[in-house]
């Protein structure tokens, strides 16, 4: 899909001619949510409802405070491997400490308006993580497809995968076969439906396909496979207990709710940037988005659920449905709430291989080669290196590791610009001419300058950018000044390039 095919007019705040779309969208987005709430909150270790409790918070609340307003946030496949972690290591009762912290850290951080240093991040640091996870919960759901529990880190899991599939015995099928074969018609009822839907069934999300289908398969046979256990709503909520406060004298818990609104944050921000393309509406106030984040992940931690961030499967879906404002995010969350206090006994009856299924599939999707080539083709060897070495350190040993090895990496790009790191930026308006004027080198330090410059240009100004004096730029400034350029040409405004070096060349397209 191109930009301009992807951009939806017309977001804004809710209104009366919009209230069908938002209605209809936020039905589609609940159909999405409702697996994937359940199937994070699986491979988190935690109980399916922890999960739904969290995508309630993120509709009900987070939706009416976010400054991405299609923006949808719930549990995000991004921190399951963190919070498996964190509650096998310290127990479920200690998320709730850590959580509340690690919202007041993102609270502080929107107060202080630094959401756009999340934007700093180098792409191949974010993406080499995000494939990192995926490796980690495909290894790791591949297991629960056999109704088995996961081992204790990835190379545990991996190293036990071909014992499981060879353990396999067709000829005395047992319950492990049985929730394996679920499984798999789960996997291919998604994926088949995703190829082959009819067009009027667009909107039909292909993982309700497949959970349906799962579902479906264990009743009509009566499989004795493991089900999702779901109590009701109100004891699905833990307020915090005796001893809440004597977690946060432990430094594991002050270094879990770091790493956790560190990563929490960067997602999010990356899936907001990814959202702003879709739709040529109102631009993400990020400093608001990590504002409305931090409240959400505070209640998700006095209430004892899972973390949230901004999840762009969902967003996605959101888009496309063709919301109009954020009611659409706030009645998913709704919707939620209604199905979990109302029908609860619907949800008793899905398998967990089937959830399991769901997430193989999610973390196969979070390994974006596509990504890497593209950061290898377009900026070099040394960004493609930083994916690689990011997600083979989120694996082998840990997730805040992988990041830390990424982060450093990359500033490895500052070694040649090390006499001329900064960049001046000047910008002028003379009628509907827009003139931005570059000078020194643009690499992620200097990221936040840029991105204000640029995102300050009138909207439909015909932009003139001088780079005759830029000497240099970063795979993270031209990642970020390549989704500008897009975003300004999909919206029929003209953008000119002056004296542009071999990147910027390379970034405009």
């Amino acid at each position: 899909m191109t930009a301009a095919a992807a951009l939806t007019p017309g977001v804004s705040r809710p209104t009366r001619a919009g209230l069908g779309r938002d209605f209809t969208a936020s039905l589609v987005v609940f159909l999405v949510a409702m697996p994937l709430c359940m199937g994070i909150a699986v491979a988190s270790g935690v109980p399916a409802e922890k999960g739904l409790v969290t995508g309630i918070i993120g509709g009900l609340i987070v939706g009416a405070l976010a400054g991405s307003p299609l923006q949808v946030s719930g549990p995000a496949a991004g921190l399951a491997v963190i919070v498996f972690e964190l509650v096998r290591d310290h127990g479920l009762l200690a998320l709730g400490p850590i959580l509340l912290l690690a919202g007041a850290i993102q609270l502080i951080a929107g107060v202080a308006k630094i959401g756009n240093w999340f934007r700093a991040i180098s792409p191949a640091v974010v993406h080499g993580m995000l494939a990192g996870i995926g490796v980690l919960i495909v290894v790791g759901q591949f297991h629960v497809l056999f109704d088995a529990k996961p081992l204790p880190n990835g190379l545990s899991n991996l190293a036990a995968m071909p014992a499981r599939l060879l353990g396999i015995d067709v000829g005395t099928v047992e319950a492990a076969e049985m929730a394996f074969a679920v499984g798999l018609v789960t996997i291919c009822a998604m994926l088949g439906w995703e190829r082959f839907r009819p067009a009027s069934a667009k909107l039909v999300p292909g993982a309700l396909v497949g959970v349906v289908a799962g579902t479906l398969l264990a009743m009509a046979l009566a499989l004795p496979v493991v089900r999702v256990a779901v109590p009701p709503i109100a004891d699905a909520v833990v307020l915090p207990q005796a001893g809440f406060l004597s977690y946060f004298a432990n430094p594991a818990i002050l270094t879990a709710a770091l790493a956790i609104a560190f990563i929490a944050s960067a997602e999010t921000l990356l899936s907001a940037a990814a959202v702003d393309k879709m739709h040529d509406g109102v631009r993400t106030d990020y400093n608001k988005e990590l504002r409305a984040q931090g409240v959400g992940n505070m209640l998700c931690g006095l209430a004892g659920a899972l973390p949230m961030t901004g999840v762009i499967v969902r967003s996605s879906a959101n888009v496309q449905a063709g919301a109009a404002s954020r009611l659409s995010t706030m009645l998913h969350g709704v919707w939620i709430l209604a199905f979990v206090a109302v029908l609860p006994f619907i949800l008793r009856e899905i398998p967990m291989a089937a959830l399991a299924a769901v997430l193989v599939v999610t973390g196969v999707r979070l390994v974006s080669l596509k990504h890497v080539r593209h950061l290898f083709h377009a900026h070099g060897l040394l960004p493609a290196a930083i994916w690689a070495a990011t997600l083979v350190t989120v694996v082998a040993v840990d997730l805040l590791t992988g990041v830390l090895v990424g982060i450093g990496l990359s500033t490895l790009e500052l070694l040649p610009h090390l006499k001329r790191l900064r960049l001046k930026v000047n910008s002028e308006t003379r009628g509907e001419a827009h003139a931005i004027r570059l000078e020194g080198a643009a690499t992620f330090v200097t990221l936040p300058k840029l991105t204000a410059a640029l995102e300050a240009a009138p909207a439909g100004a015909n932009v003139t950018v001088d780079a005759n004096q830029l000497s240099a730029m970063d795979h993270t400034a031209a990642e970020m000044f390549n989704d500008w350029l897009a975003r300004r040409r999909a919206a029929g405004a003209s953008v000119v390039l002056e004296g542009a070096p071999e990147k910027l060349t390379r970034a405009a397209g």
